[in-house]
């Protein structure tokens, strides 16, 4: 077995464009940004002068040298092509795709010549081809005025609501050349068990004599083939167990199959996994896992950007912050082997949706032929991956069908079930028949019961943020939520960078969604006071966001074990805009990171309709004296009552509070406290816009450390979310901690991360230094 990477000296074309350098991996968007050809799309308004860039062909060509070897045949492998593309190889017609979630191999042999060859690949541009398929196959109802349900491709490059409209096109994988001889190991397919059997799936391209070997933990299969594919069998004895982040440990074992001179190397986890359908509950070896979860987009509109390193970078931000689960959501696409490497190595389960989203797909060819071979090849490939726990069929399109007037516009046009009930599942039951699947989410459980049942099943909860507050979140008792969230600006930074507006106003941010900046305003509510400036609506925005998740995620994790898990819309943003994530568009944190590490703690306290509910994620019992104080916001102690509690391991323990604690003499002037073993809490008896907060008094002071700044605040009065931006002083700063309320007396000491030189005085007062009651303004 030999390859050959094609990767060098590409160029990229148009009819109105003439040759410039690409780069392979990579799309046009990259190579036209690289050129100077155009500005970049992720700044101002520049994603709208752009749209002709998706309906535009585009050509790349490549000449390279080739000498026959020993091999006898001799494949071009496209790992990813986006989408519509026609391949020639010295002139000849290879092959055409139209799908960007499959990869494709092509015989070219007999087409290579010695010495000089040239690779063209040319792509229509993907409207072009939706649309058509629209006009063939009739419209479709769906979220966006897009054709993106008539295109195997990343649904969200034709814009969501946080995201730009960028349709991409190009080499975006590896592409190669692969030569072999006498027989190829065209597929391994490895599952494991937690009792140590492994049973791997081996496909051949051609019958061969030769016996298939494989290795796994000292444990070597010799096994002759029969005809073009077979199981090879082993037993592991007494293998340790692959648990999720929290539960225990992540060995993963070397596997090797061996066919002649060729070898496949992976590795795997000995774990079970199970779905109580019933409750949506995930059982990983036997133990229920409450999942604290993130949903997950493409990281870039031009994923060849996406690097292992990014990945590793993003993954430790959500480990950081408590999470334990990544939900792959349907609008984007099958992720690398990095994505689901680093999350075996981390112990991050994942949940993967297929990639159809917010629209009836049509299931007519060609569609579903490329939908089952997309479904096969991926299931097949990711089967390895202990991480990899629920193939889910779709994002909101069951709920769309039942429940956003789609039936009437279909007229009994095919709309995508028959993909979700029959063709994912029979796939799924075939490939990777351990493993659970789910027809979509939200979902009931069966196809006649209303999709978005919080009885049943998971559910998504829109109408919080769109309509109601968050408060909402209290009348729901769901079993599991997979999609809720609640907007806020990115970091001043990224804000900063993607804006030429002087100054920068709530305008100035990328802002996707309808009627998005007056419902970031709406949704403040009676919780916080109506911003007066730029600065007050960022910091006012930001710390709405991460409040109304604190209360919904403190809510669900209360109702444990009916409630089994809580993902979060979303994790990260694929370029600079106004959403729901926790970390935005330029890999910062927002103040909803560190609110999500906060109520995602194994443990955490939370203070919900006069109880304290003290809420035990671990493997151990959680006891001791919670010690429940109501005090004046002068600090002052004016009741204080000590219980003894026991939490059991994995369980919610509620403490009703004591009658001198649940009722203020003032809720105005007072505040509850509540600690436990380094946990606690602090409540409000009323929103904060009718506390009689005093004016903010401190001590605040920075001073140089091994990594940048130490800035240590002193509170003489109550200081309510105190928080730091010192990305305002040097755009590459962060800081350890955000939104900390002190009592007079408490300090707080926040560490700086940065290599500049800054003002120490400027890390200690506004707009650096924020806090919900601050008095003096420049």
């Amino acid at each position: 077995m030999k390859y050959r990477p094609l990767h060098s000296g590409w160029t990229l074309s148009s009819k109105d464009l003439g040759e410039i350098p690409a780069s392979v991996p990579g799309c046009v968007h990259t190579d036209l940004l690289a050129a100077g050809a155009i500005d970049d799309p992720y700044l101002d308004d520049n994603e709208h002068r752009l749209a002709w860039i998706g309906r535009t062909e585009w050509t790349y060509r490549t000449e390279f040298t080739w000498s026959p070897d020993e091999h006898e045949r001799t494949d071009l492998v496209c790992d990813g092509l986006d989408t519509v593309a026609a391949i020639t190889l010295n002139g000849v017609l290879v092959g055409e795709t139209a799908n960007q979630h499959r990869s494709y191999r092509f015989p070219v042999r007999h087409l290579l010549r010695e010495g000089g060859n040239e690779l063209v690949v040319r792509f229509s541009p993907a409207y072009e081809y939706a649309e058509a398929r629209r006009a063939a196959l009739g419209e479709r109802p769906g979220a966006y005025d897009e054709p993106y349900p008539f295109i195997r491709k990343m649904a969200c490059n034709f814009g969501w609501d946080w995201g730009p409209t960028l349709v991409t096109a190009g080499i975006w994988r590896p592409i190669g050349l692969a030569s072999w001889s006498g027989a190829r190991l065209a597929e391994v397919r490895p599952l494991a068990r937690a009792d140590g059997t492994v049973r791997v799936h081996v496909r051949v391209d051609r019958a061969t004599e030769e016996p298939v070997t494989v290795t796994v933990g000292g444990v070597t299969v010799e096994h002759r083939l029969e005809g073009y594919a077979g199981v090879v069998e082993l037993l592991v004895p007494e293998p340790e167990l692959w648990w999720p982040r929290g539960h225990g440990e992540q060995p993963l074992y070397d596997l090797t199959v061996r066919l002649g001179e060729q070898e496949w190397r992976g590795r795997i986890g000995f774990r079970d996994v199970e779905l109580d359908r019933e409750a949506f509950k995930l059982v990983i070896n036997g133990e229920p896992v409450f999942v604290r979860g993130v949903n997950w987009i493409p990281d870039d509109c031009f994923p060849s950007r996406v690097t292992r390193e990014r990945l590793a970078e993003r993954f430790a931000q959500a480990t950081a912050a408590g999470v334990n689960l990544l939900r792959v959501w349907g609008g984007g696409l099958y992720e690398s082997a990095d994505f689901y490497s680093l999350a075996d190595e981390l112990g991050l389960l994942v949940w993967q949706d297929f990639p159809f989203a917010c629209a009836a797909y049509p299931e007519e060819e060609p569609l579903r032929s490329e939908v089952e071979a997309e479904a096969r090849q991926q299931v097949a490939r990711l089967a390895a991956h202990p991480s990899l726990v629920l193939w889910c069929g779709n994002n909101e399109n069951l709920e769309g069908h039942a429940d956003w007037g789609w039936q009437e516009k279909l007229a009994g046009r095919s709309w995508g079930a028959g993909f979700y009930h029959d063709l994912l599942p029979s796939i799924v039951a075939e490939l990777d028949p351990a493993r659970p699947y789910w027809p979509g989410s939200p979902y009931s459980g069966a196809p006649d019961l209303p999709p978005n049942d919080p009885a049943r099943g998971t559910i998504h909860i829109w109408d919080v943020w769109n309509r109601e507050d968050y408060h909402r979140y209290a009348a729901y008792r769901p079993r599991f939520v997979a999609e809720f969230g609640f907007q806020g600006p990115p970091a001043y930074a990224t804000l900063r960078r993607a804006s030429s507006d002087e100054p920068l106003t709530p305008a100035s941010s990328h802002q996707k969604a309808a009627d998005g900046q007056a419902k970031l305003l709406r949704g403040l509510g009676d919780h916080l006071p109506p911003p007066e400036t730029f600065d007050d609506w960022h910091y006012l925005t930001q710390l709405n966001q991460a409040r109304a998740m604190t209360f919904g995620i403190e809510r669900f994790r209360a109702l444990m074990p009916h409630c089994m898990g809580t993902i979060v819309w979303q994790l990260n943003d694929c370029w600079p805009v106004t959403s729901w994530s926790a970390i935005d568009g330029d890999g910062r944190r927002k103040p909803l990171w560190y609110a999500l590490r906060r109520v995602y703690a194994d443990r955490l306290i939370t203070i919900q309709d006069g109880e304290a509910a003290l809420v035990n994620d671990t493997g151990e019992p959680w006891s001791g004296e919670l010690c429940l104080e109501r005090r004046g916001l002068d600090g002052r102690p004016l009741a204080k009552e000590v219980v003894a509690v026991y939490a059991a391991p994995r369980s919610v323990l509620r403490v009703a509070l004591p009658p001198s604690v649940a009722t203020p003499d003032d809720p105005a002037r007072e505040l509850l406290t509540a600690r436990l073993d380094g946990a606690g809490a602090v409540h409000c008896y009323t929103e904060d816009t009718a506390v009689a907060y005093p004016p903010a008094a401190y001590d605040a002071h920075a001073e140089r450390s091994a990594g940048g700044y130490r800035v240590t605040v002193t509170a003489s009065s109550v200081l309510r979310e105190l928080a730091l931006f010192p990305d305002r002083l040097d755009p590459a700063a962060s800081v350890d901690e955000q939104l900390v309320t002190l009592l007079p007396g408490e300090s707080a000491v926040f560490e700086v991360s940065t290599g500049r030189e800054l003002d120490p005085g400027e890390l200690t007062r506004f707009p650096v230094l924020r806090c919900l009651n601050e008095e003096v303004r420049p």
